[in-house]
């Protein structure tokens, strides 16, 4: 068998253990015409961490019902005319598991590797993303942003989530579909894995990496 060259491997939630949760599912919402600009309105750059709402969202400094607010003033100021949930309805997204990402999880579990899970959330998708899986079971530690008050690609949270594992970064994967968040990790000196739409890829290359065959 091959020398496994990490010990400790650390997933992002939305698009990595869930299918669900990227970008790309939120554009889906709007109308084609609109998608493009909509998205950069609601998310902003997201390889920055800066002061726009969702950061700020995500960083646990404004509610969601806040968040919601301000998306309507800003789509209203740029003319774009799209419908957002009302005031008070939760949100509109369901998160379902990745089951070769989840098979993963349970084949580096069962090898002894430490786990993690370092996922930029907010306060109001909590209840729908943690019943989804038995993280407390499964993972050494859980970093989420609105918690800890930074969010990636900020390194200090990427350094947050290496601490509280007792890993060093030569030694851990880190799994994300957003690219600029997985060149923040590479920055800090972790093994950065992108993971598309399909996983199959990233997957295989975590395996490698942690000395499995076949």
């Amino acid at each position: 068998m091959p020398e496994a060259v990490i010990d400790t491997v650390i997933f992002d939630f939305g698009g990595v253990l869930s299918a669900s949760g990227r970008h790309s599912d939120f554009a889906t919402r709007f109308p084609a015409e609109h998608r493009e600009a909509v998205i950069r309105i609601l998310v902003g750059d997201y390889g920055t961490d800066s002061d726009h709402p969702w950061h700020r969202l995500e960083r646990g400094e404004i509610t969601f019902e806040e968040n919601r607010a301000l998306n309507r003033v800003a789509l209203h100021t740029a003319g774009i005319d799209v419908p957002l949930p009302a005031p008070g309805t939760g949100p509109l997204i369901e998160f379902r598991p990745s089951t070769p990402m989840i098979a993963l999880v349970h084949e580096l579990k069962a090898a002894g590797f430490r786990l993690g899970v370092l996922t930029n959330n907010v306060a109001e998708f909590r209840d729908r993303w943690r019943p989804m899986l038995p993280f407390d079971e499964l993972f050494d530690d859980i970093v989420d942003s609105h918690e800890v008050g930074i969010r990636k690609p900020n390194p200090a949270i990427y350094q947050l989530a290496l601490a509280r594992l007792g890993a060093q970064p030569e030694r851990t994967a880190f799994l994300d579909d957003v690219p600029s968040n997985v060149a923040a990790a590479d920055a800090v000196g972790m093994r950065g894995v992108v993971v598309g739409e399909d996983p199959a890829e990233a997957i295989a290359t975590v395996r490698r990496w942690a000395g499995f065959t076949g």
